[in-house]
């Protein structure tokens, strides 16, 4: 049982570790490297990076958060149950924000990026689709760090069972 658990933990940490990454590394530096350049189009060609990277963080965060529901049915009995519900909430957590990021939010997002047909830096600020673009930006960024709150909690649960 100890194996299924440390295989659990690995798997939703080297997730969060690439979410972080993402985040914190991956996003910043596309737009400041891009932006450096005094491109005239460089927060579309940042953007493109981005989402694409945010994709793959966001179907794998869906995968394993599935994943590791179905497997948290094999340690059920080995742990209390209010660990056992709040671990099941944080997986679901993670797997809705994911999915919604990915196949709701990021979609939208690309819609509204095609419908504007210039590139999203030569659109004014106060331009209807702009305004919408932005606040899906912010949605996205709220999803994925509840997504990224969730699995810290789901870690630290199944770390503590492995102690246990």
């Amino acid at each position: 049982m100890n194996l299924i658990n440390v295989s659990r933990l690995i798997l939703l940490a080297v997730w969060f570790g690439a979410a972080l990454f993402f985040g914190a590394v991956v996003a910043p530096a596309a737009f400041g490297v891009l932006r450096s350049f005094g491109l005239p189009n460089a927060s579309e060609i940042a953007g493109s990076i981005v989402t694409r990277s945010l994709s793959v963080v966001n179907l794998a965060g869906f995968i394993i958060a599935l994943l590791l529901l179905v497997t948290v049915i094999l340690r059920r009995n080995y742990s209390s149950r209010l660990s056992f519900i709040i671990e099941c909430i944080c997986l679901a957590v993670i797997a809705l924000t994911t999915g919604v990021g990915h196949w709701f939010i990021a979609a939208r997002m690309r819609a509204l990026r095609v419908a504007m047909v210039l590139p999203i830096d030569q659109i004014a600020a106060d331009d209807p689709r702009r305004v919408a673009f932005n606040s899906l930006h912010s949605y996205s960024v709220n999803a994925l760090s509840l997504a990224m709150i969730a699995a810290l909690v789901a870690m630290v649960l199944i770390a503590r069972s492995l102690r246990n």
